[in-house]
């Protein structure tokens, strides 16, 4: 007789990555990693320069997963992501804080406010997709 193997329904696969919205003021910075989404990634990138201008654009957009930069003037990263999570539309999207800050208690602090993954400047923009990717299916590994 056959043996069966039982299906584990809990490790579905992660959907497909495809839209992406991305905040970041710094403009060098944020052409890189836009081109490197684009390009290199396949990646549809809706770009804000402004916490304040994902709040009023991003709904519409509906990101699979959100890229934010942590230190911005005005709104910083931690306060956008509060505020986006007071969208409906948004509430639940997956979101990767993009920094210069490195040391493990930041690190640290900024997955406690709900990132799935914290993408350390400088980056590489070579590897920059593969670390989405990897952020990305393991937060649905885990889920």
């Amino acid at each position: 007789m056959p043996q069966t193997v039982p299906i584990n329904h809990s490790q579905t696969p992660a959907p497909a990555l495809q839209r992406l919205l991305y905040i970041e003021d710094e403009p060098s910075i944020q052409a890189i990693v836009k081109l490197t989404l684009e390009d290199i990634g396949q990646f549809t990138v809706h770009s804000c320069t402004s916490g304040s201008e994902a709040i009023s654009s991003g709904a519409d957009f509906l990101p699979d997963l959100i890229l934010l930069d942590v230190m911005m003037p005005g709104m910083d990263g931690p306060t956008t992501l509060k505020a986006l999570r007071q969208l409906p539309e948004l509430a639940t999207t997956p979101v990767i804080f993009m920094t210069a800050k490195n040391t493990p208690e930041e690190i640290a602090s900024l997955k406690a406010q709900g990132a799935i993954a914290v993408i350390t400047k400088p980056f590489d923009p070579m590897t920059l997709c593969d670390e989405i990717q990897n952020a990305w299916h393991t937060y649905y590994s885990h889920e």
